[in-house]
């Protein structure tokens, strides 16, 4: 349990170090950590050891090993990257130890959503422009643009948005990164916050439409249109044509109203980004706690970023319903270590500069942290990049620990809505889906309020406390699923952020 004290946070009875609420000044005497004294200054989110670690020892935080002891820690030393470092250990799978029967609410929640006319639920109502290459995404972002600032007569309609992307040649017609290119595509076009999709191609490119169409079992439609530049006669034949289907589709569009319906439509996609020593003490588990509430209620979650659950992920497996579903996690484990290896590089790249810089010195702390945003409940299925999600309640998709890419796979398995924590702050959005931002500090909340929804800070200062605060985002979700705006959307982010995630060489 957290217990909020003047100068640090202890996470857990056995942990070896502490975490500083705010700097704290070299000499100082923790009165509650058996008056160890600091030697030297303590940034604010960092560690400090309060009992001896010999070198090559483990150093646990969370009761959970975070690193080993590079050389002697002394009581009262800063714990950072010059005296810990990532090193092999045994993990205790526990296959399915803490599943647990769900408590589901009596009386679910609901939300104002959209309801498609094949029963789909859209927390949003855009019609969309999809790439197949990027020689095409000129014409696709000159064809969003026209409708900047010109839909006053379409109130229902929440924009006209261009995904572009920067591939779809240069790489093989066939194969797993072409697989995964068109998997996501297939996502965006059949995701029910759009109205409608216009899928714009060059025409002699390696990820032809008409190839994707047949290989996703899509069929033109009304709701799904497409056309290549070179079919049109260029880039201005195209633009126009692109701007009358698009004019001739908002007015249908602009029917659209809400309605009340079960909370369990809502599919949300974890991220965080920009981490610091916070992140597993705050908005994490606030986070948590509004997905456990979600599950109650009856709807999805879905954690990724598989490098930043590295290291933790016997956490997830004692959570996994049964064991196929925690092999399909340890297997997608087993897949990076080797695409890291194949790189040259190795799973330990992470944390960031910015992730050091907020007090995080290892993988193995940082996934600890982000695994906290998943709550308490089941495991119950884990699926592949931009692959659908099927069963209600925590899904896990293979993705990424780069948020766009992330969030990108997350929208083209279904999620509807985006809840994104940051520390260290985050410009970021999310078309089609609503993107909430979470601070874990109040003082990146004073700092940088134009981009984030929701200051989790509270729970640090010891003036708040997790579950309160992960009511509130349980409340935020559901006002913003029935149409109100986040902090991302009044900016307009979210076109730019579309980015579906590169295999393989570029030709």
């Amino acid at each position: 349990m957290l217990q909020a004290a003047d100068l640090t946070i202890r996470l857990h009875a056995n942990d070896d170090v502490v975490i500083a609420r705010n700097e704290i000044a070299a000499d100082t005497v923790l009165t509650r950590e058996s008056n160890v004294r600091i030697t030297g200054r303590i940034p604010a989110g960092h560690k400090i050891a309060v009992r001896r670690i010999e070198a090559g020892k483990p150093v646990k935080r969370y009761d959970q090993i975070i690193g080993f002891a590079t050389r002697p820690i002394a009581p009262g030393d800063h714990v950072h990257v010059h005296n810990l470092a990532m090193g092999e250990f045994e993990k205790d799978y526990a296959f399915g130890s803490d599943v647990r029967p769900i408590d589901y609410a009596a009386a679910p929640a609901s939300f104002q959503g959209i309801v498609r006319p094949d029963g789909r639920v859209a927390t949003r109502n855009y019609i969309g422009i999809l790439t197949s290459v990027n020689c095409s995404a000129t014409v696709a972002r000159m064809v969003a643009d026209h409708f900047r600032n010109r839909l006053q007569d379409f109130p229902n309609v929440d924009g006209v948005v261009a995904l572009t992307h920067k591939t779809g040649c240069g790489m093989a017609s066939e194969g797993e990164a072409m697989d995964l290119l068109r998997r996501t595509m297939t996502g965006y076009a059949q995701h029910p916050n759009f109205h409608a999709v216009l899928g714009i191609g060059l025409g002699c490119e390696a990820n032809q439409i008409r190839v994707w169409m047949d290989s996703a079992k899509l069929k033109s439609s009304k709701a799904l249109q497409t056309f290549t530049i070179q079919e049109k006669g260029g880039t201005t034949k195209s633009v126009r044509d692109g701007i009358a289907r698009v004019q001739e589709l908002l007015p249908e569009a602009n029917k659209v109203k809400r309605e009340t319906v079960p909370a369990s439509h809502l599919i949300l996609g974890l991220e965080c980004g920009g981490s610091d020593g916070y992140s597993g003490i705050s908005a994490n588990p606030a986070l948590g706690a509004a997905v456990d509430r979600l599950v109650r209620h009856g709807g999805s979650a879905i954690l990724s970023e598989t490098p930043e659950i590295y290291g933790g992920e016997h956490l997830l497996t004692r959570r996994a319903v049964s064991q196929v579903v925690a092999d399909k996690l340890l297997a997608r484990i087993r897949w990076w270590e080797g695409y890291t290896a194949r790189n040259h590089m190795s799973m330990d790249n992470n944390p960031s500069a910015g992730n050091k810089a907020g007090g995080l010195t290892t993988i193995l702390e940082k996934s600890l942290g982000a695994i906290a945003k998943s709550g308490t409940t089941n495991l119950v299925d884990v699926v592949e990049f931009a692959e659908a999600v099927k069963v209600k309640g925590l899904n896990y998709m293979d993705t990424p620990g780069y948020d766009p890419v992330s969030a990108t796979g997350q929208v083209a398995g279904g999620a509807n809505l985006i809840c994104f924590t940051t520390g260290r702050g985050s410009a970021y959005g999310c078309a089609p889906s609503p993107s909430l931002k979470l601070s874990t500090n109040t003082a990146l909340w004073l700092k940088q309020q134009e981009d984030i929804d929701i200051d989790c800070g509270g729970i640090i200062e010891g003036g708040d406390t997790i579950d309160a605060v992960g009511e509130r985002i349980f409340r935020l979700m559901l006002a913003t699923a029935s149409g109100e705006k986040t902090k991302s959307e009044l900016h307009g982010y979210g076109q730019n952020e579309f980015v579906p995630w590169q295999l393989g060489a570029v030709m």
